[in-house]
């Protein structure tokens, strides 16, 4: 059984940092991507960043670009997400998810095929 465990969450003041990580295990993929999404109150879930473990290939929303970097430790399926510079509007469940099949990921939830259970961020003026 595919797991997805997520930690790193917080309360932070604006212009401060977090970090996240997503521990994955349960599946036998070589090259896999993970993917963090996150959703706020009242609105719809959007991607923040995704890296394929193949060649590194990492993506990222326009909204974290440049204060975001996510990287993987593919002996330890982990995937971390470095939060610098945070605002309020970053406040929201911060979701990781798997693509274990095409390996490829990227920023539509459409490829990942598993999900954690989330990690609140919470971002004070």
């Amino acid at each position: 059984e595919v797991q997805l465990v997520e930690s790193g969450g917080g309360l932070v003041q604006a212009g401060g940092s977090l970090s996240l990580s997503c521990a994955a295990s349960g599946f036998n993929s070589d090259d896999y991507a993970i993917g963090w999404f996150r959703q706020a109150p009242g609105k719809e879930r959007e991607a923040v960043s995704s890296i394929s473990t193949r060649d590194g290939t990492a993506y990222y929303s326009m909204s974290v670009k440049g204060r975001f970097t996510i990287s993987s430790d593919k002996a330890r399926n982990t995937v971390s997400l470095r939060m610098n510079d945070l605002k309020p509007d970053d406040t929201a469940v911060y979701y990781c998810a798997l693509d274990h099949f095409t390996g490829v990921g990227g920023l539509e939830e459409v490829f990942y095929d598993s999900w954690g259970q989330g990690t609140q961020v919470t971002v004070t003026v």
